[in-house]
C-alpha cells in the first residue's frame, strides 16, 4: 500500500460493517468474512480489526489459521482459548492473547462465562515472512499500567519493546485516559490506526466517540485527549 499524501481519515462507528448473528455481534473495520470491499482490505500491515461482543456460553468452534499474527484485546468479560499446540488459557479485562499461526494451527475461542457477555477486539497483522513456527502467549495488564499513558503491549519494533513479541515490525498500544492527554510520535513512512473502545476523546483536535477509528499517515505526532479506552497500532506499509 503506497500512501502518497498525509491522511487523517475518520471511520465513524456507524460506518463499519455490522453483523448480528444472535450469539455474536460484530463490527468489521476492514473486509472480513462475508464483508468484502476491495478498497478496504487493510491499512498497511494491519489486516483485520474486529470489535466483537460474544454471548455467554458461546464462541467460535475449532477452526484453522496460517501465516497471520493474531492479537486479541479483552475489554469486558473473559476469553477462553484452546489450540492444537496444546495451549489453553483464559484472559480477562485488560488482557492480551497472542497467536502466530505460522505454518498452521487450529484453535477455538469461547466466552468463558455462562452468565455474562464478552467484548473484545481481535486484530490480525500480516507477518513479515511466511512459514514461521506457530506460537501462543497471553498477558494481563492492570488499569494502572495503562492509565494516562500509551502502554506498549505487543511489538516487533525495537524502538517500542513490549512484553509480547511480534514478528512483524508493528506495535500495539492501549490506554485508559481520564481527563488527560497521551501522545505518540510516528517515524517517517509509518501508518497509525487509532480505535476508541469507549468514551469521548479528541485526536489531533477531532472529536471521537465509542467505536470511532482514525487511519493515520504522514502525521508526525498524534495527541489524544479526554476520557476513554483507546487502542493504537503503529504499523509499516504492507509489502
Amino acid at each position: 500500500m503506497a500512501i502518497t499524501s498525509p491522511t487523517f481519515s475518520i471511520q465513524r462507528s456507524s460506518e463499519r460493517y455490522f453483523a448480528d448473528h444472535d450469539w455474536l455481534k460484530t463490527y468489521h473495520s476492514f473486509s472480513f468474512a462475508d464483508y468484502y470491499d476491495p478498497a478496504n482490505l487493510h491499512w498497511g500491515a494491519l489486516r483485520v480489526f474486529n470489535d466483537d461482543t460474544i454471548a455467554a456460553g458461546t464462541g467460535f468452534p475449532e477452526h484453522p489459521h496460517r501465516d497471520m499474527e493474531i492479537v486479541t484485546y479483552v475489554l469486558r468479560g473473559a476469553l477462553e482459548h484452546v489450540d492444537s499446540m496444546g495451549n489453553r488459557g483464559v484472559v480477562g479485562p485488560g488482557g492480551i492473547q497472542y497467536m502466530s499461526a505460522g505454518t498452521g494451527v487450529r484453535h477455538s475461542e469461547f466466552n468463558h462465562s455462562r452468565t455474562d457477555d464478552l467484548r473484545l477486539v481481535q486484530m490480525w497483522v500480516l507477518p513479515a515472512r511466511s512459514g514461521l513456527s506457530p506460537a501462543y502467549g497471553q498477558q494481563t495488564f492492570s488499569v494502572n499500567e495503562r492509565l494516562n499513558t500509551l502502554l506498549p503491549v505487543a511489538s516487533g519494533d525495537s524502538a517500542a519493546p513490549a512484553p509480547i513479541a511480534l514478528g512483524q515490525n508493528a506495535s500495539f498500544f492501549v490506554s485508559r485516559i481520564e481527563k488527560s492527554e497521551v501522545s505518540h510520535a510516528f517515524a517517517p513512512g509509518r501508518l497509525g490506526f487509532l480505535f476508541v473502545a469507549e468514551g469521548q476523546v479528541t485526536a489531533n483536535g477531532e472529536a471521537l466517540g465509542n467505536g470511532d477509528a482514525v487511519r493515520i499517515a504522514g502525521t508526525p505526532e498524534l495527541k489524544v485527549a479526554g476520557s476513554g479506552e483507546i487502542a493504537l497500532w503503529d504499523v509499516p506499509p504492507a509489502a
